[in-house]
């Protein structure tokens, strides 16, 4: 059985795996209105809206009703600068757009973790993003799919030396620690949306990569 998410809310638009995804978004013909916020204005469309500025300001001001919301919301610790800064961005935020978007509706949320995301891990990344998936789980969503990618693949606007030297061969390297591409990514995203299952799921960047093809 299938849900046919008519209105979406959308988190993480400017992003690498958020424009794919918006860009599919806006190009389905059951998606009547797609609400993206974000930090930089996006391309006009008839079927967006798009308040730009803070996500953490924009939230109390978000109004509507929704079907689904969609959360590509990420940094690294060298962007955000410290650990308290990336947790603040990877958690909290992600947190604070998951009620946010419950609060206006949406029954089924769809969210960005990583590979290898363990609330008890000792490597810090892997720790947040698996305390955000538990604190996710928590707020008792009747759906929720947390998609653990490997390695995002694909052009940014920000450059990443650490990325730009493993991904050649992030390509190439079997199995699970595979790099996925963006684009591939956003659409295991949008036809996971389309599946109508209780609870929670875990998706693993092996299938990603299979629903994306």
């Amino acid at each position: 059985m299938y849900l046919t998410p008519q209105r979406i809310l959308l988190a993480g638009a400017s992003g690498l795996t958020g424009e794919h995804l918006l860009d599919r978004l806006l190009n389905e013909p059951t998606v009547a209105h797609v609400l993206a916020p974000s930090r930089r204005a996006l391309a006009g469309h008839p079927h967006l809206a798009n308040p730009v500025g803070e996500l953490s300001v924009l939230l109390p001001q978000l109004s509507g009703n929704f079907d689904t919301a969609f959360c590509c919301l990420g940094t690294t610790l060298k962007q955000a600068g410290s650990q308290a800064a990336f947790r603040a961005v990877d958690h909290d935020l992600v947190l604070a757009f998951a009620e946010r978007a419950r609060a206006l509706g949406a029954r089924h949320l769809l969210v960005i973790s990583a590979l290898g995301a363990d609330a008890q891990s000792g490597v810090f990344f892997n720790r947040v993003k698996g305390e955000m998936e538990n604190a996710l789980h928590a707020q008792n969503w009747p759906q929720l799919t947390i998609a653990r990618p490997s390695l995002l693949l694909g052009p940014r606007r920000e450059f990443r030396l650490g990325e730009r030297l493993i991904a050649p061969l992030a390509r190439w390297i079997p199995g699970k620690y595979r790099g996925i591409q963006a684009c591939t990514l956003a659409r295991a995203l949008w036809r996971l949306a389309l599946e109508e299952q209780e609870g929670t799921r875990v998706i693993e960047s092996a299938q990603l990569r299979q629903l994306g093809r």
